[in-house]
Protein backbone atom coordinates (compact mmCIF):
# COMPACT_ATOMS: atom_id res chain seq x y z
CA UNK A 1 0.00 0.00 0.00
CA UNK A 2 0.98 3.52 -0.86
CA UNK A 3 2.34 5.60 2.75
CA UNK A 4 0.86 8.71 2.46
CA UNK A 5 1.25 10.16 5.40
CA UNK A 6 4.77 9.43 7.23
CA UNK A 7 5.42 10.29 10.80
CA UNK A 8 8.91 9.93 12.41
CA UNK A 9 10.14 11.07 16.24
CA UNK A 10 7.42 13.42 16.49
CA UNK A 11 7.21 15.17 19.62
CA UNK A 12 5.65 17.69 20.88
CA UNK A 13 6.76 19.87 24.24
CA UNK A 14 4.87 21.99 26.34
CA UNK A 15 6.45 24.97 28.68
CA UNK A 16 4.22 25.38 32.02
CA UNK A 17 5.38 27.18 34.82
CA UNK A 18 8.11 25.85 36.78
CA UNK A 19 9.40 23.70 33.72
CA UNK A 20 8.29 21.75 30.66
CA UNK A 21 6.74 18.07 29.63
CA UNK A 22 6.66 15.79 26.84
CA UNK A 23 3.22 15.45 26.16
CA UNK A 24 4.19 13.19 22.38
CA UNK A 25 7.59 11.81 22.83
CA UNK A 26 9.20 10.38 19.57
CA UNK A 27 5.64 9.08 17.85
CA UNK A 28 6.69 6.96 14.45
CA UNK A 29 4.15 5.71 12.60
CA UNK A 30 2.35 5.57 8.37
CA UNK A 31 -0.70 6.19 7.40
CA UNK A 32 -1.68 4.40 3.91
CA UNK A 33 -3.98 5.66 1.04
CA UNK A 34 -7.21 4.98 1.61
CA UNK A 35 -7.09 2.91 5.02
CA UNK A 36 -8.44 4.08 8.69
CA UNK A 37 -6.38 4.42 11.35
CA UNK A 38 -7.81 4.07 14.92
CA UNK A 39 -5.78 6.19 17.69
CA UNK A 40 -6.72 4.94 20.86
CA UNK A 41 -5.60 6.02 24.05
CA UNK A 42 -6.89 7.26 27.03
CA UNK A 43 -7.39 11.28 28.03
CA UNK A 44 -3.54 12.78 28.17
CA UNK A 45 -2.25 9.75 26.33
CA UNK A 46 -1.21 12.14 23.46
CA UNK A 47 -3.68 11.27 20.45
CA UNK A 48 -4.93 14.64 19.81
CA UNK A 49 -2.24 16.48 20.72
CA UNK A 50 0.00 14.62 17.99
CA UNK A 51 -2.28 15.59 15.37
CA UNK A 52 -2.75 18.83 16.10
CA UNK A 53 0.78 19.67 15.70
CA UNK A 54 0.74 18.02 12.59
CA UNK A 55 -1.97 20.82 11.30
CA UNK A 56 0.07 23.48 13.09
CA UNK A 57 -3.07 24.03 16.27
CA UNK A 58 -0.33 23.21 18.87
CA UNK A 59 -0.54 26.30 21.66
CA UNK A 60 1.35 29.09 22.03
CA UNK A 61 3.11 27.07 25.26
CA UNK A 62 3.95 24.36 22.52
CA UNK A 63 6.28 23.41 20.37
CA UNK A 64 6.64 20.32 18.38
CA UNK A 65 9.88 19.09 16.49
CA UNK A 66 10.62 15.61 14.27
CA UNK A 67 9.05 15.07 10.87
CA UNK A 68 5.26 14.64 9.30
CA UNK A 69 6.01 14.20 5.32
CA UNK A 70 2.50 14.53 3.29
CA UNK A 71 2.69 14.89 -0.24
CA UNK A 72 6.34 15.39 -0.60
CA UNK A 73 6.44 18.09 2.12
CA UNK A 74 7.47 18.25 5.86
CA UNK A 75 4.33 19.67 7.71
CA UNK A 76 6.25 20.33 10.67
CA UNK A 77 8.64 23.28 9.04
CA UNK A 78 5.17 24.59 6.33
CA UNK A 79 5.28 28.37 7.02
CA UNK A 80 1.73 29.60 8.10
CA UNK A 81 0.12 30.41 4.71
CA UNK A 82 1.88 27.20 3.32
CA UNK A 83 -0.08 25.18 5.95
CA UNK A 84 -3.03 27.35 5.14
CA UNK A 85 -3.06 25.51 1.78
CA UNK A 86 -2.86 22.32 3.07
CA UNK A 87 -5.37 22.39 5.76
CA UNK A 88 -9.04 21.96 4.67
CA UNK A 89 -7.79 21.36 1.04
CA UNK A 90 -5.64 18.42 1.65
CA UNK A 91 -6.13 17.30 5.22
CA UNK A 92 -9.04 18.28 7.49
CA UNK A 93 -10.05 17.81 10.92
CA UNK A 94 -13.43 17.49 12.73
CA UNK A 95 -13.29 17.96 16.45
CA UNK A 96 -15.16 16.65 19.25
CA UNK A 97 -17.95 19.54 19.77
CA UNK A 98 -19.13 20.79 17.22
CA UNK A 99 -20.63 23.99 18.87
CA UNK A 100 -17.14 24.86 18.85
CA UNK A 101 -16.15 24.81 15.68
CA UNK A 102 -19.19 26.34 14.30
CA UNK A 103 -19.53 29.94 13.86
CA UNK A 104 -22.97 30.65 15.89
CA UNK A 105 -23.63 33.63 13.67
CA UNK A 106 -23.40 32.40 10.44
CA UNK A 107 -26.26 29.63 8.71
CA UNK A 108 -24.63 26.61 7.81
CA UNK A 109 -24.92 26.80 3.88
CA UNK A 110 -22.62 29.78 4.35
CA UNK A 111 -20.05 28.07 6.50
CA UNK A 112 -19.70 25.12 4.46
CA UNK A 113 -19.69 27.22 1.02
CA UNK A 114 -16.99 29.48 2.36
CA UNK A 115 -14.77 26.52 2.35
CA UNK A 116 -14.58 26.01 -1.26
CA UNK A 117 -14.35 29.52 -1.83
CA UNK A 118 -11.57 30.27 0.32
CA UNK A 119 -9.98 27.14 -0.33
CA UNK A 120 -10.78 26.40 -4.34
CA UNK A 121 -11.70 29.79 -5.36
CA UNK A 122 -15.34 28.70 -6.02
CA UNK A 123 -17.81 31.44 -7.10
CA UNK A 124 -20.27 31.84 -4.47
CA UNK A 125 -23.66 30.88 -6.16
CA UNK A 126 -21.74 27.31 -7.19
CA UNK A 127 -20.15 26.90 -3.47
CA UNK A 128 -23.82 26.77 -1.89
CA UNK A 129 -25.08 24.55 -4.53
CA UNK A 130 -22.47 22.42 -3.21
CA UNK A 131 -22.75 22.88 -0.02
CA UNK A 132 -26.70 22.20 -0.36
CA UNK A 133 -25.62 19.03 -1.95
CA UNK A 134 -23.38 17.93 0.36
CA UNK A 135 -26.20 18.49 3.34
CA UNK A 136 -28.23 15.98 1.40
CA UNK A 137 -25.45 13.68 1.41
CA UNK A 138 -24.19 13.50 4.92
CA UNK A 139 -27.60 12.70 5.33
CA UNK A 140 -29.57 16.27 6.49
CA UNK A 141 -33.46 16.48 5.47
CA UNK A 142 -34.64 19.06 4.04
CA UNK A 143 -31.48 20.53 2.94
CA UNK A 144 -31.64 23.32 2.03
CA UNK A 145 -34.22 24.56 4.71
CA UNK A 146 -31.54 23.26 6.50
CA UNK A 147 -28.55 25.36 4.74
CA UNK A 148 -30.27 28.70 5.93
CA UNK A 149 -30.49 27.55 9.66
CA UNK A 150 -27.97 28.61 12.52
CA UNK A 151 -25.97 26.26 14.23
CA UNK A 152 -28.12 26.20 17.90
CA UNK A 153 -31.22 25.12 15.67
CA UNK A 154 -30.22 21.57 14.61
CA UNK A 155 -29.53 18.75 16.99
CA UNK A 156 -26.24 17.59 18.05
CA UNK A 157 -26.50 14.94 15.96
CA UNK A 158 -27.15 17.05 12.77
CA UNK A 159 -24.31 19.60 13.96
CA UNK A 160 -22.02 16.73 13.40
CA UNK A 161 -22.98 15.68 10.21
CA UNK A 162 -22.52 19.05 9.25
CA UNK A 163 -18.99 19.34 10.24
CA UNK A 164 -18.14 16.16 8.16
CA UNK A 165 -19.96 17.21 5.35
CA UNK A 166 -17.35 20.73 5.61
CA UNK A 167 -14.43 18.60 6.22
CA UNK A 168 -15.37 16.67 3.06
CA UNK A 169 -16.52 20.05 1.06
CA UNK A 170 -12.95 19.73 -0.66
CA UNK A 171 -12.32 15.98 -0.82
CA UNK A 172 -9.19 16.05 1.60
CA UNK A 173 -6.80 13.34 1.00
CA UNK A 174 -6.47 12.41 5.05
CA UNK A 175 -9.60 13.15 7.47
CA UNK A 176 -8.70 13.50 10.96
CA UNK A 177 -11.82 13.11 13.69
CA UNK A 178 -10.83 13.84 17.01
CA UNK A 179 -13.13 12.01 19.57
CA UNK A 180 -16.26 12.85 16.66
CA UNK A 181 -18.87 10.72 18.43
CA UNK A 182 -18.33 10.65 22.16
CA UNK A 183 -20.97 13.55 22.61
CA UNK A 184 -23.38 11.47 20.84
CA UNK A 185 -25.82 9.07 21.68
CA UNK A 186 -25.28 5.38 20.95
CA UNK A 187 -27.96 5.15 17.95
CA UNK A 188 -26.12 8.25 16.62
CA UNK A 189 -23.13 7.40 16.58
CA UNK A 190 -23.83 4.42 15.09
CA UNK A 191 -25.16 6.08 11.93
CA UNK A 192 -22.02 8.80 12.16
CA UNK A 193 -19.41 5.71 11.98
CA UNK A 194 -21.27 4.52 8.98
CA UNK A 195 -21.21 7.50 7.57
CA UNK A 196 -17.28 8.22 8.04
CA UNK A 197 -17.20 4.64 6.39
CA UNK A 198 -19.62 5.31 3.41
CA UNK A 199 -17.93 8.67 2.76
CA UNK A 200 -14.26 7.76 2.72
CA UNK A 201 -14.62 5.15 0.52
CA UNK A 202 -16.74 6.90 -1.90
CA UNK A 203 -13.90 10.06 -1.95
CA UNK A 204 -11.40 7.65 -0.93
CA UNK A 205 -10.20 9.69 1.90
CA UNK A 206 -7.28 8.42 4.65
CA UNK A 207 -9.17 8.41 7.89
CA UNK A 208 -7.71 9.17 11.44
CA UNK A 209 -10.30 8.40 14.17
CA UNK A 210 -8.86 9.50 17.32
CA UNK A 211 -10.57 7.58 20.44
CA UNK A 212 -10.68 6.06 23.74
CA UNK A 213 -13.64 4.17 23.09
CA UNK A 214 -12.75 0.20 21.68
CA UNK A 215 -16.55 0.13 20.57
CA UNK A 216 -16.07 2.73 17.93
CA UNK A 217 -12.87 0.64 16.38
CA UNK A 218 -14.27 -2.50 16.23
CA UNK A 219 -16.42 -1.44 13.11
CA UNK A 220 -14.68 1.14 11.04
CA UNK A 221 -11.04 1.12 11.41
CA UNK A 222 -8.04 -0.92 9.71
CA UNK A 223 -5.47 -0.28 11.49
CA UNK A 224 -5.05 0.74 15.38
CA UNK A 225 -2.06 2.45 17.13
CA UNK A 226 -2.69 2.16 20.60
CA UNK A 227 -0.60 5.47 22.83
CA UNK A 228 -0.01 5.49 26.40
CA UNK A 229 1.98 8.78 27.77
CA UNK A 230 2.74 10.10 24.82
CA UNK A 231 4.10 6.82 23.23
CA UNK A 232 2.80 4.01 20.49
CA UNK A 233 2.53 1.04 22.48
CA UNK A 234 1.27 -1.23 20.42
CA UNK A 235 0.00 -1.07 16.79
CA UNK A 236 -1.22 -4.15 14.08
CA UNK A 237 -4.38 -4.90 12.45
CA UNK A 238 -7.63 -4.39 14.91
CA UNK A 239 -8.68 -7.75 14.09
CA UNK A 240 -5.30 -8.81 15.25
CA UNK A 241 -5.05 -6.54 18.55
CA UNK A 242 -9.17 -7.26 19.67
CA UNK A 243 -8.33 -10.79 19.65
CA UNK A 244 -4.80 -11.03 20.64
CA UNK A 245 -3.26 -8.04 22.39
CA UNK A 246 -0.08 -8.03 23.15
CA UNK A 247 0.86 -5.30 25.44
CA UNK A 248 -0.38 -5.01 29.40
CA UNK A 249 -2.17 -1.59 28.85
CA UNK A 250 -4.32 -2.71 25.09
CA UNK A 251 -5.20 -6.03 27.07
CA UNK A 252 -6.28 -3.91 30.50
CA UNK A 253 -8.16 -1.71 27.75
CA UNK A 254 -10.18 -4.63 26.58
CA UNK A 255 -11.55 -6.07 29.67
CA UNK A 256 -12.69 -3.08 31.25
CA UNK A 257 -14.83 -2.59 28.12
CA UNK A 258 -18.20 -4.16 27.80
CA UNK A 259 -18.68 -6.29 24.59
CA UNK A 260 -22.02 -7.70 23.42
CA UNK A 261 -20.37 -11.12 22.28
CA UNK A 262 -18.89 -11.61 26.14
CA UNK A 263 -21.06 -12.37 29.14
CA UNK A 264 -19.09 -10.57 31.94
CA UNK A 265 -20.50 -10.68 35.16
CA UNK A 266 -18.17 -7.88 35.75
CA UNK A 267 -15.19 -5.64 34.34
CA UNK A 268 -11.70 -5.55 35.51
CA UNK A 269 -10.46 -1.93 35.43
CA UNK A 270 -6.47 -1.03 34.73
CA UNK A 271 -5.07 -0.18 38.75
CA UNK A 272 -4.15 2.87 39.36
CA UNK A 273 -4.28 6.56 37.12
CA UNK A 274 -1.86 7.12 34.09
CA UNK A 275 1.45 8.66 34.81
CA UNK A 276 2.11 12.34 35.72
CA UNK A 277 3.86 13.59 32.69
CA UNK A 278 6.22 16.08 34.32
CA UNK A 279 7.35 13.26 36.41
CA UNK A 280 7.35 10.11 34.58
CA UNK A 281 8.99 6.47 36.18
CA UNK A 282 12.44 6.26 34.96
CA UNK A 283 11.42 2.88 33.25
CA UNK A 284 8.22 1.71 31.26
CA UNK A 285 5.78 4.21 32.09
CA UNK A 286 2.82 1.62 32.36
CA UNK A 287 4.92 -0.14 34.83
CA UNK A 288 3.47 1.25 38.33
CA UNK A 289 -0.37 -0.35 36.55
CA UNK A 290 1.21 -3.50 35.20
CA UNK A 291 0.36 -6.99 36.50
CA UNK A 292 2.79 -8.41 34.15
CA UNK A 293 5.63 -5.76 35.40
CA UNK A 294 9.23 -7.69 35.92
CA UNK A 295 12.60 -5.70 37.66
CA UNK A 296 13.75 -4.73 34.23
CA UNK A 297 10.13 -2.63 33.53
CA UNK A 298 10.94 -0.77 36.49
CA UNK A 299 14.77 0.71 35.35
CA UNK A 300 14.17 -0.02 31.37
CA UNK A 301 12.13 2.03 29.07
CA UNK A 302 10.95 -0.83 26.32
CA UNK A 303 11.75 0.41 22.51
CA UNK A 304 8.19 0.26 20.31
CA UNK A 305 9.54 -3.53 17.95
CA UNK A 306 8.23 -5.52 15.34
CA UNK A 307 7.48 -9.07 15.68
CA UNK A 308 5.52 -10.12 12.51
CA UNK A 309 2.44 -10.00 10.43
CA UNK A 310 3.00 -6.24 10.42
CA UNK A 311 2.39 -5.83 14.36
CA UNK A 312 4.50 -4.01 16.55
CA UNK A 313 4.61 -3.55 20.81
CA UNK A 314 6.83 -1.75 23.05
CA UNK A 315 6.71 -4.06 26.56
CA UNK A 316 9.80 -6.37 28.08
CA UNK A 317 7.17 -9.23 28.81
CA UNK A 318 7.10 -11.60 26.01
CA UNK A 319 4.70 -14.49 27.61
CA UNK A 320 1.00 -15.26 27.15
CA UNK A 321 -1.37 -12.15 28.75
CA UNK A 322 -3.69 -14.30 30.80
CA UNK A 323 -6.21 -12.78 32.54
CA UNK A 324 -5.40 -10.03 35.63
CA UNK A 325 -6.81 -12.39 37.81
CA UNK A 326 -4.44 -15.24 37.11
CA UNK A 327 -1.48 -12.60 36.88
CA UNK A 328 -1.94 -10.78 39.71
Amino acid sequence: MTEILTVEDLRVRFTVHGGSFEAVRGLNFALNAGETLAVVGESGSGKSQAFMAMMGLVARNGSASGTVMFGGRDLLSLTPSQLNEVRGREIAMIFQDPMTSLNPAMKIGAQMAEVLTEHQGTDRRAAWKAAVEMLDRVGIPEAVSRANSYPHELSGGMRQRVMIGMALMCQPKVLIADEPTTALDVTVQAQMLELFKTLCRETGTSLVLITHDLGVVAGIADRMMVMYAGEAVETGAVDDLFYDPRHPYLKGLIQSTPSPDERKSYLTPIAGMPPNLTRLPPGCPFAPRCAWKMPICETTAPVLLPFGAGRARACHFDGPLVSVESAS
